[in-house]
């Protein structure tokens, strides 16, 4: 059974719970793709007192800021177990104490008013030359009437959202991050790599199958989503092309779903002798969660969310000391402390972004844990 410190993961590939903490590793990962960074020089040498201390086969596991000028947290446990994602779930379920979280009090940051204006704005940006896209945020904290079980909530949270990438990282302050990612940013098994970029969104309509249907027909066919889209997708391209020996990426999106919501979905794979996270550290963050062109995206983010992202928007996920691992976007997310829980949700602004329609958006998104939460 999983200690209150234990570091989960789970996804089609490889499901893991791990055990104690070696080390743990909070340079930033800023430059992470390159081996002589501060970064990688941590990691390598942290995987080699690993092996040295008798861990066979050591990873790192944990979560990257969205800013990676900020520090990382991650770290290498003593031990690891793989399992299926069900024994995941049973684990958690077994381990869970206490009743669900009840809500004393739930703040918007920034409110309706505020974030529309802020969309208003980010849009009427993207009109001008040098910026074509900015995603903005916002959160919802919640204090409970007492410290919510992050057990319990992973419990519920994997019972609502089988199919993502399911994520439960203890941290350094003593709190937790988790949630039900749907975002692959890179997966990699000895040389193959694939990512999963998603950029486009449409709330579902499960009481009315044809009408859902409708909804995906219309993200799909819908120019400002394709445009969004494709700011993602060519990027990640230009970031890629570098590292890779062969690339491959699809002329066209496809339609992919989550129990609430459609989204258009681009997979790319390759093959490359990088490891996972150096692939992780160029690629994040990917367009889909600052902008683009990135500078000028950040520069923007940074004049019009009211806010520190901190965790959120960065990504999640473990690689081993032979490269291979999966990391997770950090979206459909939420952060433990003591009584304290902080929701977060983004949506991508391009031109012709409808500041209603994001604020919609977004609420779409925040749902999946407000669903776990018993609030939506």
């Amino acid at each position: 059974m999983p200690a209150k410190d234990s570091f989960s993961f789970t996804s089609p590939l490889r499901s893991l719970i791990t055990s104690g903490c070696f080390c743990r590793i909070t340079t930033p990962a800023q430059g992470g793709a390159d081996p002589r960074s501060p970064f990688s020089q941590q990691l390598a040498e942290a995987f080699h007192s690993a092996r040295q201390a008798g861990i066979a086969h050591p990873l790192v596991v944990g979560a990257i800021p969205f800013d990676t000028r900020h520090p990382s947290e991650l770290f290498i446990p003593q031990s690891h177990q793989e399992m299926t994602p069900d024994q995941v779930a049973g684990h958690f379920k077994a381990s869970a104490t206490g009743p669900q979280p009840e809500p004393v009090l739930k703040v918007e940051i920034p409110g309706h008013d505020v974030f529309t204006q802020m969309v208003a704005r980010g849009a009427s940006a993207t009109r001008q030359p040098g910026i074509d896209k900015v995603v903005l945020s916002r959160l919802i904290d919640i204090r409970c009437a007492s410290a919510p079980d992050s057990h319990g909530v992973m419990a519920r949270l994997m019972a609502q959202n089988p199919g993502s990438f399911n994520f439960h990282v203890p941290l350094s302050d003593g709190g937790t991050l988790l949630g039900a990612s749907p975002e692959l940013l890179v997966r990699k098994t000895g040389t193959l790599f694939s990512s999963l970029p998603l950029a486009g969104t449409a709330r579902r309509n499960l009481s009315d199958a044809r009408e859902d249907t409708r909804a995906g027909e219309a993200l799909m066919a819908s120019a400002k989503d394709r445009h969004e889209h494709a700011l993602v997708v060519n990027a990640m391209r230009q970031q890629l092309q570098p590292l890779a020996s062969c690339l491959n990426v699809p002329a066209a999106p496809s339609l992919i779903t989550t129990p609430t919501l459609w989204h258009l979905a681009s997979a790319i794979d390759g093959e490359s002798t990088a490891s996972v996270l150096a692939l992780a550290c160029l690629l994040h963050p990917t367009p889909a969660l600052s902008g683009f062109p990135h500078q000028q995206a950040m520069q923007l983010i940074a004049g019009l969310e009211p806010f520190d992202r901190g965790l959120f928007g960065g990504i999640v996920g473990w690689c081993d000391d032979q490269g291979n691992g999966e990391w997770a976007v950090t979206i459909r997310s939420a952060r433990l402390s003591g009584e304290h829980i902080r929701l977060f949700a983004g949506a991508g602004i391009v031109p012709d972004s409808s500041p209603e329609s994001e604020w919609r958006e977004t609420g779409a998104k925040l749902g999946t844990m407000l669903n776990v939460l018993g609030l939506n």
